[in-house]
């Protein structure tokens, strides 16, 4: 085991109950395979005031397979914060390959900006500072755009999830896989409104409506599983 890793903060501890069976999983599976410029990226954002906004090391381990097992090579991303899954994927995908990242603001993005210069993957990456629904518009006005993107990765706004998704439907292709970051909410998702706490409550009840929409959507293959704080893996079947 990584010993010296624990000086790392995660940006979650997962949704297992059990602290030292998530700590099991990230020191054995995750954390000796995490490439370093990973590491750097973490540690760099772990005293962020937002750093829980971070995508969970074990889910960014589980996102690089995808991307692997798809072949993605052209990907979207919606919510970068200080990049660690945009780092990730533009590991993950060819030399050639491309990522539209899409953020209100470039202020968090900046933070981990220096690491994927290093990295030598910036080349990849086209940063788009926007709101993420008139930026997928824009996409979607070049028809080429259609049906070409292999992969793309939502962490952001959840009032937008849906709209986000209707959205991506469209510009991901048949075959092509779409996650949802942070839709198990903490946990409360499963708990009654009178116990969810109350900082909890309205992205809830937001996330409980998107499980519901996206559990109903024939026009894709679905899995929610409980990596980081949820992810939902949805596979466009036409």
């Amino acid at each position: 085991m990584e010993h010296d890793l624990k000086k790392i903060p995660s940006p979650s501890k997962g949704l297992l109950r059990s602290e030292e069976l998530y700590e099991y999983i990230l020191e054995t599976s995750v954390y000796p395979r995490e490439p370093e410029p990973l590491k750097e990226l973490r540690r760099a954002t772990a005293n962020h005031p937002k750093a829980l906004m971070a995508t969970a090391p074990d889910a960014g381990q589980l996102i690089s397979m995808l991307l692997q097992l798809l072949n993605a090579k052209k990907t979207i991303e919606v919510g970068v914060f200080t990049g660690y899954s945009l780092l990730l994927t533009a590991l993950s995908i060819p030399d050639d390959g491309k990522i539209t990242a899409i953020d209100v603001n470039c202020e968090s993005y900046e933070i981990g900006l220096p690491i994927i210069r290093k990295a030598g993957v910036e080349h990849k990456i086209d940063f788009v500072e926007s709101e993420a629904l008139p930026a997928l518009d824009q996409l979607l006005k070049d028809h080429a755009n259609e049906g070409s993107f292999d992969f793309a990765f939502v962490d952001a706004d959840k009032v937008n999830y849906w709209n986000y998704h209707e959205r991506l439907m469209k510009l991901v292709k048949v075959g092509g896989v779409v996650v949802y970051d942070n839709t198990l909410w903490g946990g409360s998702v499963a708990m009654s409104e009178e116990d969810a706490p109350e900082f909890r409550k309205q992205g809830r009840q937001l996330t409980i409506e998107f499980n519901k929409l996206i559990s109903a959507d024939t026009r894709i293959h679905v899995s929610l599983a409980p990596f980081g704080d949820g992810i939902t893996i949805c596979k466009r079947i036409f």
